[in-house]
């Protein structure tokens, strides 16, 4: 049977000893994970103020006791771990979370929260948020960890929620977002109701709090200073043996050694390996006198996403004409379609306005001409004209939503690709763009 912890703490919130900028405690000991004094002291120096945890971590479980109630949901149930941190703000092993769903968040229409954790014991994990109203175990249902009694565990784990839903909701419509096959088939025959999860979390998170604003600038902040670290290391390196892993390796420690998460991806290629886009990067040695471009996908300080992409001309001679020509181009690209960000704005109108890419760049276009930002890659996809679906995404641009504004210029079959991106807040009146990182000259030339 789980034991359930709800009345006792290892960590109290509430202490009134020192604390760090960013209202937590000053206890080097503590479980909770966060910036390092070099990230608190570089933000300092750059006059940015980290957000106030606890006020930001209020504002999202009311944005999500809002969301269910709204729907008419009795709770809501999240497998995927970016949903739980952002329930929670807890975190345990998240990328080995996301592809073994050990952990589960239930948060009910009353408020009410019960986070599933490894280990009913591990209430450490989130001893720091008051907001958590349990930790429980219980809630693994795959084959690695459950064997041949995943059914039966699926079914014990209906019925535990089964119990909270009627102490602590008005219904059984339970909105669920990544489920193994196993629990949604308890879930149906316990008598719920199984409502999408997803959209309502992504909608929820779409819309930034001023806190989670501040610690968007923050990370922004130490991603752009990580970046300017690998490049001052591909250009003091080029021809030097440098790999392409080495520069990327350098993103990874300066990210980290900030307090920073994670990396999504390894999008990163130099010289003819930037066509196509998307080649992640390997042992290619940099050469003198060559393109390198890269996306950061960086999950930073707070787990929020820095998702900037920039391409660099890497030598002592000047970069082809072409090459600076399609540069200019996509520079012209992300500055014009940023332009029309602004509350009221329709996705429709973000794909159909703005610049278009002209017809010898529109075969190698990237994925989407914009889209959200926040813990990760988030609603909407804005897409460009050529891949728009009548009703998919019939939304309007609102105040505190973030995009990231991007574009891929190539030829289809060229020697050398153009990756940029900035990463956009919608403001009440129009928007700010986060992005500070400077273009290259040597291709703006």
């Amino acid at each position: 049977m789980n034991q359930h912890f709800s009345d006792t703490r290892k960590i109290d919130p509430t202490r009134a000893d020192r604390v760090r900028p960013d209202g937590t405690p000053d206890n080097d000991d503590r479980a909770e994970i966060g910036p390092t004094p070099l990230a608190f002291a570089e933000w300092a120096a750059a006059g940015i103020t980290p957000p106030n945890l606890a006020r930001m971590r209020e504002d999202r479980h009311a944005r999500l006791v809002n969301g269910i109630n709204d729907r008419g949901y009795g709770g809501a149930l999240f497998f995927d771990p970016l949903n739980i941190r952002f329930a929670t703000d807890a975190t345990n092993m998240q990328l080995w979370n996301a592809h073994n769903p050990f952990r589960a968040c239930f948060v009910a229409a009353d408020g009410h929260m019960v986070l599933f954790e490894y280990k009913g014991s591990y209430r450490f994990l989130s001893g720091f948020n008051p907001l958590v109203s349990e930790v429980r175990g219980g809630a693994a249902m795959f084959y690695f960890s459950n064997g041949d009694r995943l059914e039966q565990d699926a079914h014990n784990f209906a019925g535990e929620l089964g119990d909270l839903m009627a102490e602590h909701a008005p219904n059984k419509r339970i909105a669920v977002d990544k489920i193994m096959v196993p629990g949604y088939r308890a879930l149906t025959e316990a008598g719920f109701t199984v409502e999408e999860g997803e959209e309502l979390a992504e909608k929820v998170r779409s819309i930034k709090g001023p806190e989670e604003i501040a610690a968007m600038r923050c990370c922004m902040h130490a991603c752009e200073l990580s970046v300017a670290a690998m490049e001052q290391a591909a250009r003091d390196n080029a021809g030097g043996g440098m790999t392409e892993d080495d520069v990327w390796a350098v993103l990874h420690a300066e990210n980290i050694k900030r307090g920073g998460e994670w990396i999504e991806t390894r999008l990163l290629s130099s010289g003819p390996r930037t066509n196509p886009w998307f080649q992640e990067c390997g042992p290619r040695v940099l050469k003198n006198n060559e393109i390198l471009g890269l996306d950061t996908d960086l999950v930073g300080c707070y787990g929020m996403c820095s998702d900037i992409s920039r391409t660099w001309w890497i030598g002592d001679e000047e970069a082809p004409v072409e090459m600076r020509r399609q540069y200019q181009i996509g520079v012209e690209h992300i500055q014009t379609n940023a332009e029309l960000l602004k509350p009221g704005v329709s996705f429709r109108e973000l794909t159909f306005g703005g610049h278009l890419l002209a017809p010898e760049f529109v075969e190698s276009r990237y994925g989407c001409k914009m889209h959200g930002v926040g813990l990760c890659d988030e609603w909407p996809l804005i897409t460009y004209p050529e891949d728009w679906r009548e009703g998919a995404f019939d939304y309007v641009v609102q105040p505190g939503m973030m995009f990231c504004v991007e574009v891929v210029v190539a030829h289809l079959g060229g020697d050398f690709s153009i990756k940029l991106e900035d990463q956009i807040l919608i403001t009440e009146d129009g928007h700010e763009n986060l992005t500070n990182y400077p273009f290259d000259p040597r291709l703006m030339a």
